[in-house]
């Protein structure tokens, strides 16, 4: 996925308190804007960066946030992406 956006909460549960919020599309969507979710940040990814998402319990337990309302974590920054021993992508 690619970070699209920040998200500013001032009012957000306890255990969210301290983490950043982005907004993340689909980088071949046709429109990403309109497909886009908010994710905890756990690596410091900034706007533009291609990045890996997990969801669901998953997310959770990527954040060490098991009981809060999470469901989507950024938990890594794309470098590089190789398909059929051709760069795809190169940060």
């Amino acid at each position: 996925m690619t970070v699209i956006g920040t998200v500013v909460a001032s009012q957000k549960v306890p255990q969210l308190q301290g983490y950043k919020l982005l907004l993340v599309a689909d980088a071949e969507e046709r429109d990403a804007r309109a497909a886009a979710t908010v994710a905890i940040d756990t690596v410091g990814a900034g706007e533009g960066e291609r990045v890996i998402v997990v969801r669901g319990s998953s997310a959770r337990a990527a954040a060490g946030l098991a009981e809060a309302p999470v469901d989507a974590v950024i938990v890594g920054i794309v470098d590089q992406v190789d398909r059929d021993g051709q760069v795809i992508f190169r940060k």
